[in-house]
């Protein structure tokens, strides 16, 4: 083997990217022609996130090597990063069936099962991989996270213990052990290997995610909402959108029978009222309680800054909606109460920005939430305004159709990220 496109290997084993693309140049200069360097130079490229010129590399690794499985698993990997799943499975399938004795592509496929939400074909290739290899960590991992979504989590901690006690220093292994005792809600013992998964890989963000998670699930009301975002998680697409509709439209359904029968009404309101509650922290538990965190001498040092900035956007909004509270209290003006009110439905639309994946969603996510928030204050600011007006004026009916406008848009926002939220920008 080239000496440089060994020296290449070893560096992306440590995880030093940038020199081992220098070394792999070096053996491509040597060697224009050789496809396992070009496949390797294609994931060095994709994991320092320059995807045009890894999926090239990938892309002439396949050309130059069209037997070279390993050519096809960087290819997969590739497009996999780039979120193109379908094109991924495509490759690593090819990569399959040229060498279907490599755990490291069934684990892969595993892995591009579970990101489709394919809970039984991801365990299905997680065991085909164990087969080949019984210690293989990565097929071990995907096979536990496969049991807690198909709801076999007695299953998934024997699969986790095991696998643990086969290498008890592996991050990942921790992170998911961690996750696992989230599901079966237990955010003490979570916290635990969390911490022992970033004492063994600083870096590992799926880990940092737990530890915030866990931290926020010792709150009881975050708990309940913690159980039901990860219930809803291992639904697909379709289903979360006909449980949505399906409050949506059950709410209204008992608004009308309580209209139309008044002695139920007492027992229906509550009924509603809980379930706008519950709407409302499905939509901002999550930035809300990061906003806690900041409290937190431990928490605020595990939030990213996205997390950060968007707990930054929520304190923004409730300072306002207090500030217009403490206006109104002082000058009797009604025009701030509904200020407050704008501020503190704003709330939603802010929340819902940060839940959209980077990329078109959330730059859509973003622009209507600016709009709704300069129809909402605008309203509210010229209702103030009119109220200092002489009794006697016309009544001017811009503040209440820009307030019109305002609620209902939340409602379209509500439904507009919910579609967002389930997009997946190719990069």
């Amino acid at each position: 083997m080239n000496p440089h496109l060994q020296r290449a290997a070893l560096l992306y084993d440590q995880s030093r990217f940038d020199l081992a693309e220098a070394e792999l140049r070096q053996a491509l200069a040597a060697d224009p022609q050789n496809a396992s360097a070009h496949s390797l130079l294609a994931l060095c490229l994709a994991d320092r996130q320059q995807w045009d010129p890894a999926e090239h590399a990938a892309r002439q690794a396949v050309h130059l090597g069209p037997d070279l499985p390993f050519a096809f698993y960087a290819l997969a990997r590739v497009l996999g990063q780039r979120n193109r799943t379908r094109e991924a499975i495509d490759a690593i399938q090819e990569a399959l069936r040229l060498d279907p004795a490599d755990p490291d592509y069934h684990a892969f496929l595993g892995q591009l099962r579970l990101d489709q939400k394919q809970w039984a074909d991801a365990l299905a290739a997680a065991e085909s991989g164990l087969r080949l290899d019984a210690e293989h960590i990565a097929c071990a991992n995907l096979r536990a996270i496969a049991l807690v979504k198909l709801g076999r989590k007695t299953e998934a901690g024997h699969a986790i213990g095991a696998a643990l006690a086969r290498n008890p220093q592996d991050p990942i292994t921790h992170a998911n052990q961690g996750w696992t005792l989230l599901e079966q809600g237990q955010p003490q013992k979570a916290l635990e290997h969390f911490r022992e998964a970033l004492r063994l890989d600083p870096t590992l963000d799926w880990a940092r995610q737990g530890i915030i998670e866990a931290l926020k699930a010792r709150h009881a009301i975050y708990a309940l909402m913690l159980r039901y975002f990860l219930a809803m998680a291992k639904l697909t697409p379709a289903t979360q959108w006909g449980i949505v509709l399906g409050g949506f439209f059950a709410s209204r359904w008992l608004g009308s029978i309580a209209a139309d029968h008044p002695a139920l009404a007492p027992w229906v309101l509550p009924l509603r009222i809980a379930y706008v509650l519950f709407v409302l922290l499905s939509w901002t538990a999550q930035p809300l309680f990061n906003l806690l965190l900041r409290f937190h001498r431990f928490g605020r040092l595990a939030l990213s800054v996205e997390q950060t900035t968007a707990s930054n956007w929520l304190a923004a909004c409730l300072g306002a909606a207090a500030l217009f509270l403490i206006l109104s209290a002082a000058t009797g003006n009604f025009g701030f109460s509904l200020a407050a009110l704008v501020c503190g439905v704003l709330l939603i639309p802010v929340s819902g920005v940060f839940a959209c994946p980077r990329g078109w969603p959330r730059q859509v996510a973003r622009i209507f939430a600016i709009v709704l928030a300069l129809i909402g204050l605008a309203g509210a600011m010229l209702a103030a305004r009119y109220a200092h007006l002489d009794a006697s004026s016309p009544p001017d009916m811009l503040p209440f159709a820009l307030l019109g406008a305002f609620f209902p848009g939340c409602l379209v926002f509500m439904l507009l990220a919910n579609f967002l939220i389930h997009q997946n920008p190719k990069r």
